[in-house]
């Protein structure tokens, strides 16, 4: 720090040394009328001085000597990058993952977090058959539109029912959470740079005591991908925390994958139809493609380069020269086209027929 305090001293005084040479160099070169006074000058250095003497002070006052603890986000380290497949453009989602990460949502996430933007009717098909998705939904309890008096009641869940959320608030939320609000999770994977490698990242970045220099203020848990590094969440996965109906083994960094993939599908779960549709029109433009090259090849470049020409019948005409060698009749060979030319011993002359028996000659010019 003093390392830096001291380096910061220097740049200034560097910098006003400058400044006062390129104000003497422009007093010399200037009239005496206009050049500023030697009291502008030293004024001025003086001035800088202080400002460098300041920095530094003001530096030392905030830092000192204290070494602190850097955050992965203050060196602009990233979450590590993992291979998921689902993110390919020609994969789909593991729609068994995505029923275990369902899975993990509903006994630990859906605690604190909601999915406002997911209805039951969206699982359907992908994480749970009809039947299921409507059991689920009957465990929970939806207002009914008033009725003549006035009066809401309670009905069971239907799929067209969004799942619920676990408070009825922020305010309420705040109050169960030590004044911290868990965000929606419909979108949280495009919410925060890094997408699903930040989201894994943090879910299994909890280490078990935070390093030495790091400062975690009370309340809050250590988690070096998180910004800060202090997160009101605490580590909420452990090995065999859930039990999958499929049989798989539930470790940390498992159930970490599968929800994450799981939130990955909320944030976008038109993503398998839009790389089908992405397919189909691949092959259409392709298609397409390969059509036009045909028709360029064998229709449009014969229009584009051919030439015609046009040979009319032969004939031979006898005119009467009307100008250019004296009236004297010629035997001349007309082609059926509008001009030719006749060149004989004395001069070139251009031929313009009137008629196929009427032509004039005109001199070239030589």
């Amino acid at each position: 720090m003093l390392h830096n305090a001291g380096s910061a001293f220097r740049t200034a005084r560097l910098a006003s040394r400058q400044l006062v040479k390129r104000a003497t160099s422009r007093a010399s070169s200037t009239s005496s009328e206009s050049s500023a006074p030697p009291f502008y000058l030293t004024a001025t250095a003086a001035g800088a001085t202080a400002a460098a003497i300041g920095s530094a002070a003001w530096y030392y006052t905030l830092y000192g000597q204290e070494a602190f603890a850097m955050t992965p986000a203050e060196e602009g380290l990233h979450p590590t990058q993992y291979p998921w497949e689902h993110t390919k453009w020609n994969k789909t989602y593991d729609h068994a993952a995505l029923r275990r990460g369902f899975h993990v949502y509903r006994e630990v996430c859906a605690a604190c977090h909601s999915l406002k933007r997911i209805p039951y009717r969206e699982l359907v098909g992908t994480l749970l058959t009809v039947d299921e998705a409507k059991a689920f939904a009957e465990e929970n309890e939806y207002d009914t539109e008033p009725n003549d008096e006035g009066e809401i009641e309670k009905r069971p869940g239907k799929l067209s029912d969004y799942l619920p959320a676990p408070y009825k608030n922020d305010e309420a939320a705040r109050a169960a959470n030590n004044g911290a609000l868990p965000p929606d999770l419909s979108l949280i994977v495009k919410a925060r740079h890094g997408g699903c490698n930040y989201i894994f990242s943090l879910l299994t970045g909890y280490p078990e005591d935070a390093p030495a220099g790091a400062t975690v203020q009370s309340g809050l848990n250590f988690n070096p991908y998180f910004p800060g590094t202090g997160i009101a969440m605490a580590r909420v996965l452990f090995d065999g925390l859930v039990e999958y109906d499929d049989g798989t083994p539930a470790t940390t960094s498992q159930m970490a994958k599968d929800v994450v993939e799981f939130l990955n599908w909320t944030a976008e779960p038109e993503a398998d139809d839009r790389k089908k549709m992405g397919f189909k029109a691949l092959i259409l433009t392709t298609a397409l493609f390969a059509l036009s090259v045909w028709v360029k090849r064998y229709k449009w470049s014969p229009i584009k380069t051919r030439k015609v020409v046009y040979r009319g019948k032969e004939t031979k005409v006898m005119g009467k020269v009307t100008e250019g060698v004296g009236g004297e009749d010629r035997l001349i060979e007309w082609t059926g086209l509008g001009r030719v030319f006749c060149t004989n011993a004395h001069s070139t002359l251009q031929i313009s027929f009137q008629s196929p028996s009427s032509f004039v000659l005109h001199p070239l010019p030589n």
